[in-house]
C-alpha cells in the first residue's frame, strides 16, 4: 500500500507528574528530513526520536513537537542561590560587628533578599520522561501513518484512473498506427496522378520510399514498452516499502515512449492522442511528487 508523504499525528500519554504530547507534521520533501522541537531536558532523547521516527517514515519534511505539562516541569520551582545566600550572611555579620547591632539573622531576613531564592524550571525523572515519550511518539507515529495511508490510497485511486486513460489512447493509437502508411501511400499515389501522363513513376522506387515511410512512423515497440511501464506501475500500488522514486522513474520512461511516438507518428490524429497522454501523464507526475 503506498503512501503520501503529507500527514499528521498526535499522540499522548501520562505518568504520575507529567503529561507528554507528541505531534508530528509531514510534507513532500526529496529526502527524508526530521527536525525535533521540544524542550530543553529533552536533548538527550533527540537522536532516539530521529531514529524511531526514521525507522517508520521513509520520506518528507516531517517536524516533531513535543510538549510537557505536570506539576513539576510545566510549572515552576524554588531554588535556593546557595553562594549569594552566604554572600548576604557574611554581609549581615559584618554589619552587626561594625556597627554593634543586636539580633540574629532570621530565614525570613535571608529568604527577602533579592533572587536569594529563585524559580526555576523543574524536570521530571528521566525514566518517566523516557516512558511517556516512548508511548506518545508511538501513538503519533501510528496515526501519522494512518493518515498517509488513506491520503495514499486516494492517490492510487487518481493515479488508476489517469492510467486507465491512457491505456484507452494507446489502444486507439494501436489501431491508428498501420492506416498512416497507407493513407500516406494514397496521397503520394494522388499526388503522382496529377503530374499527367507524361510522367513516369518508377514502381520499386514508389514501393521503396513507401516502406521507408512506414519504418520511419512505425511506433509498435513505443506502444508495446509503454504498456509494459503501466503494467510495472501499477504493480508498485500494492508494495509496502517506499516506492515514490520508482514511480517518478517509470514515468520518465513513459514520457520518453510518448515524446518517441509525437515525433515518428507524422499524424496529427496520432500527435493529438500523444498530446493527451502526455497532459495526463503530467497529472500523475503531480501526484507521485507526494508520494513516500
Amino acid at each position: 500500500m503506498i503512501k503520501s508523504m503529507t500527514g499528521y499525528g498526535k499522540g499522548q500519554n501520562s505518568s504520575g507528574e507529567i503529561c507528554l504530547t507528541v505531534e508530528i507534521k509531514s510534507v513532500n520533501h526529496r529526502y527524508c528530513d526530521i527536525s525535533v522541537k521540544a524542550p530543553r531536558f529533552l536533548l538527550g532523547f533527540e537522536a532516539e526520536i530521529k531514529k524511531r521516527v526514521g525507522e517508520r517514515l521513509k520520506r518528507g519534511k516531517i517536524d516533531v513537537f513535543i510538549n510537557v505539562e505536570n506539576n513539576v516541569c510545566g510549572g515552576r520551582v524554588p531554588v535556593l542561590n546557595k553562594d549569594l545566600a552566604a554572600a548576604y550572611m557574611s554581609l549581615f555579620r559584618q554589619m552587626r560587628d561594625e556597627f554593634g547591632l543586636e539580633g540574629g539573622i532570621t530565614v525570613d531576613l535571608l529568604a527577602g533578599q533579592k533572587e536569594v531564592i529563585a524559580l526555576a524550571e523543574g524536570e521530571p525523572d528521566e525514566e518517566v520522561v523516557g516512558h511517556c515519550l516512548k508511548e506518545s511518539l508511538m501513538k503519533a507515529l501510528a496515526a501519522m501513518e494512518n493518515m498517509r495511508q488513506a491520503e495514499g490510497q486516494a492517490t492510487c485511486q487518481d493515479m488508476d484512473e489517469y492510467l486507465g486513460h491512457i491505456e484507452s489512447l494507446l489502444a486507439s493509437a494501436r489501431e491508428r498506427a498501420p492506416q498512416v502508411p497507407l493513407e500516406w501511400r494514397d496521397k503520394l499515389m494522388e499526388r503522382l496522378a496529377r503530374l499527367g501522363n507524361g510522367f513516369e513513376v518508377d514502381p520499386q522506387r514508389l514501393a521503396q520510399e513507401i516502406a521507408v515511410f512506414a519504418d520511419r512512423c512505425d511506433i509498435c515497440e513505443e506502444l508495446t514498452r509503454f504498456a509494459s511501464h503501466i503494467e510495472q506501475f501499477r504493480g508498485l500500488f500494492s508494495v509496502e516499502e517506499a516506492v515514490g522514486r520508482q514511480m517518478d522513474f517509470i514515468l520518465q520512461e513513459m514520457n520518453r515512449e510518448a515524446n518517441t511516438m509525437g515525433s515518428k507518428s507524422n499524424d496529427l490524429e496520432l500527435t493529438r492522442m500523444v498530446v493527451a497522454m502526455k497532459a495526463d501523464l503530467e497529472k500523475i507526475r503531480e501526484q507521485v511528487q507526494n508520494i513516500e
